[in-house]
């Protein structure tokens, strides 16, 4: 809010075309386009650039794609090792070197406490001042807070519990037995890191992704890009709320360029158990869905690979590339482990790896479902003049990797320029959300 401190006079209103909240790929990739269009604007910025990758990742993690593929308008990696993986800082300076060649409107370290509706446009209030604008874009990210079950309030006081937004390295850990809860890339990557470092592993696995690193001598993302599929249209997909609820694909990046799965774990002596359901007292109760899960995963990825290879055959690549293969089908336990006591199975940490939510508590504008959910068409938000970037499967199966924002960055600019042309139906902003609100 404005400064109220004594002596300090509050700063006044200040005015501009359109506040992009968040200097991620996604709030870069939509200044590039503001800027083009010659559309005055800023980006306000909680932290610095590429805050969440700096200070909200694991230590070791990697992109999940190739450095060749790490682009954004204007701007492609250029550097020794196209089939590398970037580390976090590296996509921290890959991120600020893009911000500097946009000289791009960043006003880090400030916070937004609430955006509202107001005449000709919006309020958006900070902890720095207050900002009068015609058009909003949240750039905030899809993965702010962390998705932790109701049953974590009652495990018992001697486990520990982080997310995997506070976990940083093994050492955070205390010795002993770790629960891994979640099967998608993240819970494979730790579950991995932490059996290496010693801790004897128990992978609890829900529905899930598999993929393959590489597949016929190609990284599997070049077949996704080759073929198509990341660019697949969300007004094309049947049911695109299923598709956006999908686990990110179970997926490593590394030096090695080695396909991590569960068979990959499972080999190295990590324990698979089915989805966790519930507690009682100290027991931890495990679905037995597990096979029917890995089962369905093991389905879907030889379905991909079919049409890898059919896209392949059509466009005459089959001399170019590798052999088609088939992967084993995912190795179970011969017994499942449908329980587990915390205060005699060994267990010392619960690591929660359950996925994330967007953050928009600060958004008072009457834009959610039922469900909390923000409402919008291909990141066109059910309000006059409200954006939304970055979230999965936003406009294009890609929306959520950094080489995602150029399309749905240029795409969204491109209808929010043709709105504020139409005059923005300005007079009509605050008079059709402030009802909704009560205000």
């Amino acid at each position: 809010m404005s400064d109220t401190r004594p002596g300090r006079r509050p700063r006044p209103p200040r005015a501009v075309t359109v506040v992009v909240i968040g200097a991620g790929q996604a709030g870069l990739a939509m200044s590039h386009y503001l800027g083009r269009a010659g559309i005055e604007h800023v980006l306000l910025e909680r932290g610095e650039v590429g805050n969440a990758w700096r200070h909200e990742r694991w230590e070791s993690l990697r992109l999940l794609t190739p450095n060749w593929q790490c682009r954004l308008p204007g701007l492609r990696y250029a550097g020794p090792d196209p089939d590398g993986f970037m580390t976090m800082p590296q996509v921290v300076d890959f991120l600020r070197d893009y911000a500097r060649r946009l000289s791009a409107p960043v006003q880090a370290g400030t916070t937004v406490r609430s955006v509202r509706p107001a005449d000709g446009g919006y309020r958006v209030i900070t902890d720095r001042g207050e900002w009068r604008c015609r058009a909003v874009v949240i750039a905030s990210g899809a993965f702010n807070l962390p998705v932790v079950p109701p049953l974590a309030k009652a495990l018992p006081a001697s486990v520990d519990q982080l997310t995997a937004r506070d976990y940083r390295h093994p050492g955070q850990l205390a010795p002993g037995g770790v629960l891994v809860v979640g099967a998608s890339a993240s819970g494979l990557q730790l579950a991995d890191e932490l059996q290496r470092a010693g801790h004897a592993v128990t992978l609890s696995v829900g529905e899930h992704v598999r993929l393959p690193r590489r597949y016929r001598g190609r990284d599997i993302q070049w077949w996704l890009d080759a073929a198509g599929i990341h660019d697949q249209r969300f007004d094309k997909v049947d049911d695109i709320e299923r598709a956006r609820r999908l686990p990110s694909p179970q997926l490593a990046g590394g030096d090695a360029r080695a396909t991590l799965d569960l068979n990959a774990l499972s080999a190295r002596g990590v324990r698979l158990v089915g989805r966790l359901v519930g507690l009682q007292e100290t027991r931890l109760q495990f679905s037995g869905s597990l096979s029917a899960h890995c089962a369905a995963a093991d389905l879907k990825l030889g379905r991909l690979l079919d049409t890898l290879d059919a896209w392949a055959r059509t466009r005459g690549l089959d001399g170019c590339l590798e052999a088609p293969q088939r992967f084993p089908p995912t190795r179970l336990p011969n017994a499942p482990c449908l329980g587990l006591d915390l205060t005699h199975g060994g267990i010392r940490t619960v690591l929660w790896a359950t996925g994330y939510r967007p953050d928009y508590r600060w958004l008072q504008v009457p834009v959610f479902d039922r469900k909390g959910q923000l409402r919008h068409h291909g990141g066109v938000v059910d309000a006059p003049g409200l954006y939304v970037l970055g979230l999965p499967f936003l406009r294009r199966r890609k929306s959520s990797f950094i080489h995602g924002a150029d399309d749905d960055a240029r795409e969204l600019c491109d209808h929010l320029a043709a709105w504020l042309a139409r005059g923005g139906r300005q007079g009509t902003i605050r008079r059709a959300l402030t009802n909704a609100l009560g205000a």
